[in-house]
């Protein structure tokens, strides 16, 4: 039996949402995407007739037998958060639920087009000063939105952002799953997720908020920009403390003809202390979108 095939039948005896089974209404195809913790399938809305991604969590293989019912339970209430969520650069999340054992979780997304903006983080695929920095002025109003909402996302990273170029479609995708992945461990005690992206406060023991956010949209946006990470190391103790004490260089460091003001606003989203950060993402947006308009600068001869 094919995984599409298998999925299907799991998918049709297990859903608390959909009448008649989630398979009953969407048409599974293809494989599209595979993770540590999910495997992503292109599917079909037999009632639309559109496509669709349905999202599978195996979190028995993620986290503790023990407290897998209860991650699940958790799983399913915020990807119901993730489903009120109604913003043009944020994926939408059209059904979720989990298997009637508590073992598994699964969502109904939107089918986004392009590329995650991993495929943009370096050299020589590096996208536009401007392009970029449109980007993060969208993602920064996506995050207020959220915010505004009370849904902090706190998992903010290339590979949850969907970008396509000849469309200009952006989307912010992964509410439902960055608690999940954010506030677990793996049965080793390893936190799940890069530190890279978390603020320095989250990698202390402080609970996210916006601002925290607002750090890990600026370590994209340097990334972005540069094609290098404001903090890196082999040594994941040593990236730690990085992160935690170290403060991120000037981005004109590795491309000096960006614009002040643009490496200024990186500056301060990238602050150590949340109180000297933005405090809010409609801010960060702002000041991205006068820098627009000012000028960003250029990377010299990679654009």
């Amino acid at each position: 039996m094919t995984g599409g095939a298998w999925f299907s039948r799991w998918l049709g005896r297990s859903s608390p949402t959909a009448p008649g089974g989630v398979a009953s209404r969407y048409q599974l195809q293809e494989e599209i995407g595979r993770g540590g913790m999910a495997v992503v399938y292109r599917a079909i809305d037999t009632q639309t007739g559109r496509p669709v991604a349905v999202k599978r969590l195996a979190l028995s293989r993620a986290f503790a037998a023990a407290d897998v019912p209860q991650i699940c339970q958790r799983f399913a209430q915020e990807a119901a958060v993730a489903q009120r969520l109604d913003h043009p650069d944020i994926l939408r999340v059209v059904d979720a639920g989990r298997s009637q054992d508590d073992q598994d979780a699964w969502m109904v997304m939107e089918l986004a087009s392009g590329h995650d903006l991993g495929a943009f983080v370096r050299a020589p695929h590096l996208l536009p000063v401007v392009e970029v920095v449109q980007i993060a002025a969208r993602l920064a109003r996506a995050l207020a939105y959220a915010h505004r909402c009370g849904v902090v996302h706190r998992d903010v990273k290339p590979s949850n952002v969907m970008w396509d170029h000849a469309s200009a479609q952006l989307r912010l995708m992964d509410f439902g799953v960055a608690r999940l992945h954010n506030s677990s461990h793996t049965g080793t005690g390893m936190v799940l997720g890069s530190p890279t992206y978390m603020a320095p406060e989250v990698l202390t023991g402080l609970p996210a908020d916006g601002r925290s956010d607002i750090y890990a949209l600026s370590v994209l946006l340097f990334e972005l920009l540069t094609g290098a990470l404001p903090h890196h190391s082999d040594n994941f103790a040593d990236l730690i403390q990085q992160v935690a004490h170290e403060s991120a260089p000037d981005v004109r460091r590795y491309c000096p003809g960006l614009s002040e003001g643009l490496a200024l606003v990186v500056a301060l989203g990238l602050h150590k202390h949340p109180k000297l950060r933005y405090q809010d993402a409609d801010t960060m947006a702002q000041d991205l979108e006068l820098v627009l308009r000012l000028g960003v600068g250029r990377r010299g001869n990679v654009d």
